[in-house]
């Protein structure tokens, strides 16, 4: 998780993305907003009278800025990354519409309970694996008592997905995790109610199946899935 290794790739890679994915037959605003709505869906009545504050993990580039002002029009963002480079081209994208913060990649800058939501946007293969465990204790630690964690992330059983990532240059260095073992080290950081759920089946071209998805979550076949996590009082 290295910065040089982002920063190289910061430049070229919303158009690295699109080229990657278009076998989907979508852009990448597609999949970083299906990810703010999931989080709005599961817990935006939670926060509906009150204000709130989100750190996207791994914010690279920025892509998921767009889809929180829709969903959580009022809210505060925070947008985390080891990439300066990454962090810069958001702020020029979205300027004011977040806070941009760099981190070591091992400490999270931030007081503890400073968050209501985290959510990790498919970035946890680019992280060793045995930097992960103490990264997910670091965002237990800053989120708020009752809140949410959401970890988005590709599905090694997903032939298409594979292909993906095999093939895509800023993924040269990642390692795909299975959605149990994710499952799994997230619960050993210490939080609770960790719900899994697996998403997109259909390309662009069947869309009009999607409204089926939600039946299909627990079919390990989808390209990508979540682990929402919840901490809860010691």
């Amino acid at each position: 998780m290295l910065e040089a290794e982002f920063d190289r790739f910061a430049d070229e890679y919303r158009a690295d993305h699109a080229r990657n994915i278009r076998l989907s037959g979508e852009d990448p605003d597609f999949f970083a907003s299906y990810k703010i709505a999931d989080i709005s869906r599961i817990v935006g009545a939670q926060y509906a009278a009150r204000s709130l504050s989100l750190l996207d993990f791994g914010a690279g580039v920025g892509n998921s800025i767009a889809p929180v002002r829709r969903y959580f029009p009022d809210a505060q963002l925070t947008c985390l990354d080891v990439s300066v480079r990454s962090l810069a081209i958001a702020s020029s994208r979205f300027a004011g519409q977040a806070i941009f913060q760099a981190f070591d990649g091992r400490r999270i800058p931030y007081a503890d309970a400073s968050f209501d939501i985290v959510y990790a946007a498919c970035v946890f293969h680019h992280i060793a694996e045995r930097l992960q465990s103490p990264l997910l204790r670091e965002i237990r630690r800053i989120l708020r008592p009752d809140g949410h964690f959401f970890l988005f992330e590709h599905n090694p059983l997903n032939p298409l997905t594979r292909h993906a990532v095999d093939t895509c240059p800023f993924d040269e260095n990642a390692v795909l995790i299975r959605a149990g073992a994710m499952r799994r080290r997230v619960a050993e950081a210490g939080f609770a109610k960790t719900d899994l759920a697996y998403r997109i089946f259909f390309p662009h071209a069947l869309s009009w199946l999607r409204p089926v998805e939600r039946l299909l979550a627990i079919v390990p076949l989808g390209a990508q899935y979540y682990v929402h996590a919840r901490k809860t009082l010691d």
